[in-house]
């Protein structure tokens, strides 16, 4: 029951069945209509999962409709309905639309249209559609001030942290890949493992995506820009390392073409490399959970964690290093695979690094505030000119 609490598609579909309801029994009683069905239609359309995308598309929803209303007035005013009127409304409506900038609603815009100038009855049947849609979109955004969406950050927080560990996972495949003569098959088969992180990143910036919009606009967060800047700076770093784990797992291949049918790595190289791999594993779920910590006590342990971690991670790289460097010079030939092979590690663990976490973070709320500072100057300087 817990789970499906947390599930947004299911929080979205109770939530929107109950507000295209009350919308309809509020559409009776106001709109003159038998069937004001166009009041539950725009709650669907309205309710969203979050307050602040609620809002936002109510007020592209209701202003599609209204210009498609006053589009299908002129028209029948001036031609009424033949086949050439209704190409040029159509026409007329999806222009319009598009540069009064109702988004995804731009095709509302030439249905209110049309519906309108098929009825007799062209500005009774248009100020009643006008009405059922902004009773749709009231009822909606009263449904969520009334009864807030949840904050979808500990999802978000889930997501993330699945993400570490699948990260995790591979990195520790591909690191054993590296004793023994691996197949070429089986490294090219790591390879598509790593490629389908890209899907699951796209996956994890989903629920982000959400995550951020439940934070705006919420009268129960506080610190929202801060979460948001937190969660989505995360995630950035994980997409970076799942690239790099992807160019290893490709060095992997790599190495396996070269070296068919013999060792991949000297036992004891192989041996070091899976030793740093596994400390740099680890330190994946500790950055997710440093990130997605929500309060400071479990922030505090979850950045001592990943700084122990980062720690043995580098101490067993420079023995790695050490080995790498004489195999190298051992076998010239490969020595850039072995040495992509450190340069992909030393990458992950600087990106890991909470002091680099800590300068994105800086620069991404600085980004924030010189962006918020350039909206708003225009205002300020019209506000000025007014005065003066």
């Amino acid at each position: 029951m817990e789970r499906l609490r947390r599930d947004p598609f299911v929080v979205q579909t109770v939530r929107s069945t109950a507000a295209a309801t009350l919308s309809y029994v509020v559409a009776l009683w106001l709109s003159s209509e038998p069937a004001p069905l166009t009041a539950p239609l725009t709650a669907l359309l309205v309710v969203q999962v979050t307050l602040f995308s609620t809002l936002t598309t109510s007020l592209r929803r209701v202003n599609s409709v209204v210009v498609g209303v006053l589009i299908a007035i002129a028209f029948s005013a001036i031609v009424g309905l033949s086949w050439w009127s209704l190409a040029l409304v159509i026409l007329a409506s999806l222009v319009v639309g598009r540069l009064v900038k109702v988004e995804e609603f731009v095709p509302e815009v030439a249905i209110s249209a049309m519906l309108v100038l098929g009825v007799t009855q062209v500005a009774h049947t248009a100020w009643d559609r006008v009405l059922e849609t902004l009773i749709g979109a009231v009822v909606g955004l009263l449904f969520n001030l009334v009864l807030a969406p949840p904050v979808w950050v500990d999802t978000a927080g889930d997501s993330i942290e699945d993400l570490a560990r699948r990260m995790r996972r591979l990195l520790l495949d591909v690191a054993e890949e590296f004793a023994g003569a691996t197949p070429v098959e089986r490294a090219v088969a790591r390879l598509h493992e790593a490629r389908r992180l890209d899907n699951d990143v796209a996956d994890v910036d989903a629920a982000l995506r959400t995550a951020e919009d439940s934070l705006r606009l919420n009268p129960r967060v506080k610190e929202g820009l801060l979460h948001r800047m937190v969660l989505r700076t995360g995630l950035d770093t994980l997409e970076i390392c799942a690239v790099v784990l992807r160019v290893l797992a490709r060095t992997l291949a790599d190495l396996a073409k070269e070296r068919s049918g013999a060792d991949l790595l000297p036992h004891r190289t192989a041996l070091a490399v899976q030793e740093t791999a596994q400390h740099t594993a680890d330190a994946f779920v500790s950055y997710a959970v440093l990130v997605t910590a929500s309060g400071s006590e479990a922030a505090e342990a979850a950045e001592e964690r990943l700084a122990g971690e980062l720690r043995a991670a580098r101490a067993c790289r420079g023995g790695a290093a050490d080995l790498l460097l004489a195999l190298a010079l051992r076998d010239p030939d490969r020595w850039q695979l072995y040495g992509a092979l450190l340069a992909e590690l030393d990458r992950v663990l600087d990106e890991l690094d909470p002091e680099h976490r800590g300068r994105r973070l800086l620069e991404e709320l600085d980004r924030h505030g010189r962006e918020r500072r350039h909206r708003l100057s225009p205002r300020r300087f019209r506000r000025a000119s007014a005065r003066a």
